[in-house]
């Protein structure tokens, strides 16, 4: 029998895409296409199959099973549901190992389209801890999920300015230890305070001049904007 993956393979090479297309198309990483299209992974986490087949213009019973259907060619629904990468979990004050060879499959998620940024990636966050649990006017609280686009991919259009909430790297350690949390900006002459909104005292905000150095001798980086604050209910 016909693999899934063999048949998105021979989907892509009839709409004439290379690798780096179904990959742009589908916002699923390059590296996740390459290793489903050599069966390295026979179960995708999360939504990666239902976002291929929409990508594809297939339905997911044929992608998934090989079930032909009487409508087997689909319309793609401009704008109805875009893939996100879940990269990681952000929480205050926590460093971690950087694992530079990291192979390991990330799940991807449907979320909605963001209709301000329509071209930048969007990537999703685990919230651990109470750093933002005072948030207005809505608070982050601990088992939230935050959906932020690349900072990179919207710093020409959307320079900070107080009361941003982003997604901050820290890094030490010659970059080998970093902390991913969740902050709120507040610009003065000559810095950039990223600050907890906790009402819990232990959270500090982070200290930032010019130089990009905190004040704690760490490297910072901006490396998402929040757009969505999400929370599933268990079922």
């Amino acid at each position: 029998m016909t693999t899934w993956w063999k048949r998105l393979d021979e989907r892509r090479n009839e709409l004439g895409w290379n690798k780096a297309e179904l990959s742009r198309r589908s916002g699923i990483p390059y590296d996740n296409i390459n290793k489903y299209l050599r069966g390295d992974i026979e179960q995708p986490r999360g939504d990666v199959m239902e976002t291929l087949a929409r990508t594809i213009k297939r339905p997911l019973a044929w992608l998934r099973d090989g079930v032909e259907t009487a409508n087997a060619e689909l319309t793609l629904a401009p704008g109805r549901m875009v893939a996100a990468q879940v990269v990681g979990r952000v929480e205050a004050g926590a460093f971690r190992e950087v694992d530079e060879f990291d192979q390991s499959e990330r799940e991807i998620i449907s979320v909605p389209p963001d209709e301000r940024f329509p071209n930048a990636r969007q990537m999703v966050y685990d919230v651990t801890g109470d750093s933002m649990n005072n948030l207005r006017p809505r608070p982050i609280f601990d088992g939230d999920r935050v959906i932020a686009v690349a900072y990179e991919d919207v710093a020409h259009e959307a320079v900070l300015r107080d009361g941003m909430v982003v997604v901050v790297e820290r890094t030490r350690d010659g970059g080998h230890t970093r902390e991913w949390s969740v902050k709120q900006v507040e610009i003065y002459e000559g810095r950039t305070e990223f600050h907890p909104r906790s009402t819990n005292p232990k959270h500090r905000p982070i200290v930032v001049e010019r130089n990009l150095e905190a004040d704690d001798g760490t490297r910072v980086e901006v490396i998402g904007l929040v757009r969505r604050i999400q929370n599933d209910l268990p079922f």
